[in-house]
């Protein structure tokens, strides 16, 4: 059905004049009678009758348009859903814990009013994630673009906008418990375990990392999920884990856990946000200035990242 010729009968019935809401729409007087002409003949029936002053609405006419005025609403509703600014902005922040969720948060926090949909993408390797945002179905993603060096597909952008600072988790027995901070030379004695890393994003900068500094991170094994992890954690004398500043994790208090700043340097996860250089959304906008805004503020020089994201 035409929603113009819809769009038409209202108007003709609420002014009761070809002539007026054919100004309202901004078409002719002809155009108007054709298009209602056109609804008439698919419904096989009269709409409107002529008056002295204009047009009224027949016995079927007054029946249509209540429906007519509910379907130019819900052709609203519709064009409404993925119209820019008014749909909900869709980002990947590939797992709820960790530090782009929370940066998020803190945006939306700013922000309560804007349509946002968080996505977590922690199965997806960085070029599936990237193939989602150059189909639409993204908004952005974060991801250290290991793999090409940072560079990505045609029609995309990138900007490094986090250096997600270590720390080392420890169990309240754990050697380095006590400590207000620790060096990366200092770790070199103790084995920082990180099982069930599957994506080789991460993977590999934890493999930069320990050959740099000649540390032992294991990433072999299963992963029973963080508590399990946490739980192993708290009751070992030897075994650390590494996490980032901006991540937020929660565990029973009797787990006595101790976070301790990694310093001399620190190394950070360094993460990109990754966008489509032709989206339109107008919240798109507003946080990737927030983002660049924040990065410009949190940015240190006593920092260690791999040679590829430098």
């Amino acid at each position: 059905m035409d929603l113009n010729a819809v769009r038409t009968f209202v108007a003709v019935a609420d002014t009761g004049q070809y002539q007026a809401a054919a100004d309202e729409l901004r078409i002719t007087q002809q155009g108007a009678s054709k298009r209602v002409a056109s609804l008439e003949k698919e419904l096989g029936v009269r709409l409107f009758t002529r008056i002295a002053r204009g047009v009224q609405l027949t016995v079927d006419g007054q029946a249509l348009l209540p429906r007519a005025r509910e379907l130019l609403r819900a052709a609203e509703r519709f064009t409404a859903a993925v119209a820019p600014g008014r749909r909900p902005l869709r980002i990947d922040v590939v797992g709820r814990r960790i530090a782009p969720s929370n940066i998020l948060r803190d945006f939306y926090q700013q922000h309560p009013d804007i349509e946002l949909d968080v996505v977590t993408l922690a199965n997806a390797d960085a070029m599936s994630a990237l193939a989602e945002i150059s189909a639409g179905t993204l908004d952005a993603t974060f991801r250290s673009l290991r793999a090409s060096n940072g560079a990505v597909p045609q029609g995309l952008r990138s900007s490094r906008v986090i250096d997600d600072r270590h720390e080392l988790l420890v169990g309240p027995r754990h050697p380095l418990a006590h400590a207000k901070s620790v060096s990366l030379a200092e770790l070199t004695h103790h084995p920082i375990w990180m099982p069930g890393m599957a994506d080789a994003e991460p993977r590999g900068y934890y493999e930069d990392l320990a050959n740099a500094f000649g540390l032992t991170i294991d990433t072999i094994g299963p992963s029973f999920g963080v508590e399990a992890l946490l739980t192993e954690i708290a009751h070992s004398t030897e075994l650390a884990t590494f996490v980032g500043e901006g991540s937020r994790y929660l565990w029973p208090e009797s787990y006595d856990l101790c976070r301790i700043p990694v310093v001399n340097p620190t190394p950070v996860y360094p993460l990109s946000v990754i966008w489509r250089a032709n989206n339109p959304h107008p919240v798109l906008a507003n946080f990737l200035e927030y983002l660049h805004a924040r990065y410009q503020t949190t940015a240190r020089d006593d920092v260690w990242i791999p040679d590829w994201a430098r």
